[in-house]
């Protein structure tokens, strides 16, 4: 499949009204068609074994960037170390950044460390954002704490999307690791909007028993609404 045969797929399924939904969801500089995700998930597995040909496509839209990065979640850890650095540089907005969760990193969590600093030093909200999304899916239990609480140590949290995925993170140790959260918490570490957004996320889940969430209630720093 080419490029322009690609793009008429995508136009096929686009819905002018989703697509107006989505650009005010989605902050990205792409254009955006309107197709849904699981759409273009089935359409990705046409280009399972296409990878190399398929990462050569500009990325205008958004949709195309989501398929490259789905059929590269799809591949076996020596092709994604391959292109994890050019996935991670084509993400310029939330969505794109979360939905990519490649399936090879669950064996492969030790050996993927090192790769993750990289992407860390590289800087870039997103670069960031990336590396705390793949510590709250792959990392968030107890054998990892050290290495969570210094990317929290060092996070730039002043940037609206650092800060929302730290504090996602961290109401995932909240609830996995419930006494391991509350010392990320009590040790002043966060800016208090970060704090704060932990702490009103992990309050929100159904798997936090309710004195639990009474006590988080009380760690919070700006007590306004609560």
């Amino acid at each position: 499949m080419t490029y322009a045969e690609l793009k008429e797929k995508l136009l096929a399924y686009s819905e002018p009204e989703f697509a107006d939904f989505q650009r005010r969801l989605i902050p990205t500089k792409q254009k955006i068609l309107g197709v849904r995700t699981p759409v273009m998930r089935q359409i990705a597995k046409a280009y399972d074994g296409e990878i190399d040909e398929l990462f050569s496509y500009p990325d205008d839209y958004y949709e195309i960037t989501f398929i490259k990065l789905t059929v590269l979640s799809l591949q076996p850890y020596s092709v994604f170390l391959r292109y994890v650095d050019k996935a991670v540089s084509l993400m310029d907005n939330w969505s794109t950044c979360d939905c990519f969760r490649p399936k090879c990193l669950r064996k492969n969590k030790n050996e993927f460390l090192d790769k993750l600093k990289e992407i860390f030093l590289q800087g870039g909200e997103f670069s960031e954002r990336y590396v705390f999304v793949c510590l709250l899916v792959y990392y968030a239990e107890e054998k990892y704490f050290s290495i969570i609480k210094d990317y929290m140590q060092r996070a730039h949290t002043q940037k609206y999307y650092v800060s929302t995925a730290v504090a996602w993170l961290l109401a995932e140790l909240l609830i996995k690791a419930y006494p391991l959260g509350v010392e990320l918490l009590e040790s002043g570490m966060l800016d208090t909007k970060t704090h704060d957004r932990a702490i009103q996320k992990a309050r929100e889940s159904f798997r936090l028993s309710k004195e639990r969430k009474e006590y988080l209630k009380r760690l919070k720093i700006n007590k306004k609404g609560t």
